[in-house]
């Protein structure tokens, strides 16, 4: 069984940076997409994330988690709600 992961960025560069490295790693299910923020309706609070999907293993997650902050982004350990 797969995990599926968000990570969310400010801004496009830091989102497609971090896709590149994360497909350079070896995982192939990586996508860049704009995301709404939750009660959000102006497009310019839409901000930059990664989905990814990983083994269904907890040391993405903490490794995921890392990438993201430090590129000044969070981390969603829910991204379906």
């Amino acid at each position: 069984m797969d995990a599926e992961h968000l990570l969310v960025f400010p801004d496009r560069e830091a989102a497609e940076l971090v896709a590149a490295r994360l497909e350079t790693a070896g995982l192939a299910d990586v996508r860049v997409v704009r995301e709404a923020l939750a009660g959000e309706d102006d497009s310019e609070a839409h901000e930059w994330a990664v989905h990814v999907r990983t083994p269904d293993d907890r040391a993405y997650a903490v490794q995921l988690q890392a990438i993201a902050e430090r590129h000044d982004g969070w981390y969603d350990p829910h991204p379906h709600g």
